[in-house]
């Protein structure tokens, strides 16, 4: 899923998630033609903006999806609108230092989560403009909700997850009874092949504080569906949601996750995966079950379930 698998989230994600590079032509950093009612205004849009990079189109979409209504599935709503986008790996190793990376025209399996959980928070919120959606996506990409150099990106799902619900803004969806395997998460990638890294190759001072976090958070961290279990009914998988976030546990050395996506119950009764994906080269909504899919990579050995609260 760009393995099923942000950079960020690839660096993430580093081995499924990506493997290219955006293309930089169309890169600008734009204000988008909003219209200021004060000098507060301005300055509060001005330091929102300031740190992002954007194109006028980008921040015109953004405009434009708020505008709909999405019902009570809003998050699946918003996942669906990107159907057909290109499939581009580390669309987010672009600035240094580090800057708020905007791209709704390229997406890979965490900037597609990202995005829409964004677009998903903004709507909730009541807010129906670019500069209070790229808020809510620094909030979800970044420790604490602040973008402060490379360091300060969620680059593996352990550490997004962990800080997002420690915000508040996600929450595990659980079940003792089906999802009873246990996580050891033992993640060590990063600082192992800090070459695979554009910004770790170019900065080695900083993979000391990348393997201090991997340590920090590694260890026993709770329970996941295993592949099986994905073959169960909509009644016996009753917590799972149309739009849960799906994280794919994997087996692959260093790495805790190898594929994000968000969950679908298809005409069929059975559960789907809508990814970005690095098979498709673009943003799908597998025809293939999720345990279909699962089968087929042999490392993938179950999901993780998130929900936006």
């Amino acid at each position: 899923m760009k393995l099923f698998i942000s950079t960020i989230l690839l660096s993430l994600f580093a081995l499924s998630c990506q493997s290219t590079t955006a293309n930089k032509s169309n890169e600008r950093q734009d204000t988008p033609n909003a219209t200021l009612s004060n000098d507060a205004a301005n300055t509060t849009n001005d330091t929102i903006l300031k740190h992002c990079v954007y194109t006028a189109a980008d921040s015109a979409k953004v405009v434009e999806l708020l505008k709909l209504q999405p019902g009570h599935d809003d998050v699946l709503f918003y996942a669906r609108k990107f159907k057909g986008v290109p499939y581009v790996a580390s669309t987010l190793e672009k600035k240094d230092p580090e800057q708020l990376i905007i791209n709704l025209k390229q997406l890979d399996c965490t900037t597609l989560v990202e995005t829409t959980l964004a677009l998903t928070m903004t709507k909730r919120q009541g807010e129906s403009t670019f500069e209070a959606y790229c808020k809510n996506l620094e909030t979800l990409r970044y420790w604490h909700g602040e973008m402060n150099g490379y360091l300060s990106r969620l680059h593996y799902f352990t550490w997004w997850m962990h800080d997002n619900i420690d915000k508040g803004l996600i929450e595990h969806v659980k079940d003792a009874v089906h999802f009873t395997a246990p996580i050891n998460v033992q993640n060590h990638y990063m600082s192992a092949h800090p070459d695979k890294y554009k910004f770790l190759k170019a900065h080695p001072e900083w993979v000391d504080s990348i393997k201090q976090l991997e340590q920090q958070y590694n260890g026993p961290d709770g329970f996941f569906l295993p592949t099986n279990k994905t073959r169960l009914t909509p009644k016996e998988l009753s917590s799972i949601h149309n739009g849960d976030i799906v994280a794919i546990v994997t087996r692959k050395d260093g790495i805790d996750y190898s594929h994000l996506g968000f969950a679908v119950w298809g005409k069929d009764n059975h559960l789907h995966l809508l990814n970005a994906s690095s098979i498709h080269h673009k943003v799908v909504e597998e025809p293939k079950t999720l345990y279909q899919y699962l089968k087929e990579h042999p490392s993938s050995i179950g999901i993780r379930l998130l929900r936006l609260k």
